[in-house]
């Protein structure tokens, strides 16, 4: 089977909001482990004047980490990045590596913030894509902005080249109604990329993918919802050129955003609030 990796999780213990200590970062890993996870991407928090964590200092938890884990006789391949929360110099910070990207690849996580949309969204993806990095939209699902005005702004991102990445317990209705009918919609309008946990804990926010490929599969099919677990991830893991990597089904032929689709989508509407 092939590898299946999760490129958002915040396990690393005592660094961000995530496992309070080793204890529970032991707990998740072993819960990823038996999800069929194999490869998993440590992903603090980093937020100017909340989270200070640094490319260094997430490597050398991770060194840490790894080792635990090879004590533990847990099997995870482990690497490292971060939840980029979206500040005036994220550029300037990717393009200097104060900020690092998933497995020193060149795409990174791209966190716009939870309650307040960005006027400046549009240029924040430009910057990045001109400067040779690809963004990561993190939970654009359960962003409390986002309503039927504001969604085109991600359809015009993921045209220019950024990718999209649901929580997959968005996708199983874990975040409630709203987070669940985005990530239908979403996936319904073929413009997702990838799946990850965001796992945070061992109850509430989990590292569950699997459930969630199995809700996605419902919306594009088995084939589609492997790819968002495997394919595409991988392809961030393993640096490849996203023009080399097979578009969401969303995509035509020559890459360019087809029309949003309407079949099968009215019944969830009713859903939404």
């Amino acid at each position: 089977m092939a590898p299946v990796y999760d490129v958002h999780c915040h396990i690393l213990p005592n660094i961000d909001d995530g496992a309070k200590d080793l204890k529970i970062a032991l707990e998740m890993a072993r819960i990823a482990e038996n999800d069929g996870i194999t490869n998993l991407a440590c992903t603090p928090h980093i937020y100017p004047g909340l989270y200070e964590n640094t490319p260094a200092g997430i490597a050398a938890a991770v060194d840490l980490f790894r080792n635990e884990l090879l004590q533990q006789g847990i099997d995870l391949e482990l690497s490292y990045g971060a939840d980029i929360q979206v500040v005036p110099e994220l550029v300037a910070n990717m393009r200097s590596g104060a900020f690092p990207c998933i497995n020193q690849s060149r795409y990174f996580l791209f966190e716009p913030s939870h309650h307040v949309p960005l006027s400046n969204f549009d240029q924040f993806i430009f910057d990045s894509i001109s400067a040779g990095f690809v963004p990561v939209i993190t939970h654009p699902e359960r962003l409390h902005w986002l309503d039927d005005d504001h969604y085109p702004t991600f359809l015009a991102a993921v045209q220019a080249g950024a990718w999209i990445q649901l929580t997959a317990g968005s996708v199983t209705g874990r975040f409630g109604r709203g987070p669940k009918y985005w990530s239908d919609k979403m996936l319904d309008d073929g413009i997702v990329h990838l799946l990850a946990t965001d796992a945070h804990n061992t109850r509430s926010r989990a590292p569950l993918l699997a459930e969630g490929a199995l809700a996605a599969a419902k919306i594009v099919g088995k084939e589609e919802a492997m790819r968002l677990v495997t394919l595409r991830p991988g392809a961030i893991w393993e640096d490849i050129d996203p023009r080399k990597v097979p578009a969401p089904p969303g995509f035509s032929q020559n890459g360019e955003l087809m029309p949003q689709r309407k079949a099968g989508f009215f019944g969830r509407l009713l859903q939404k609030f």
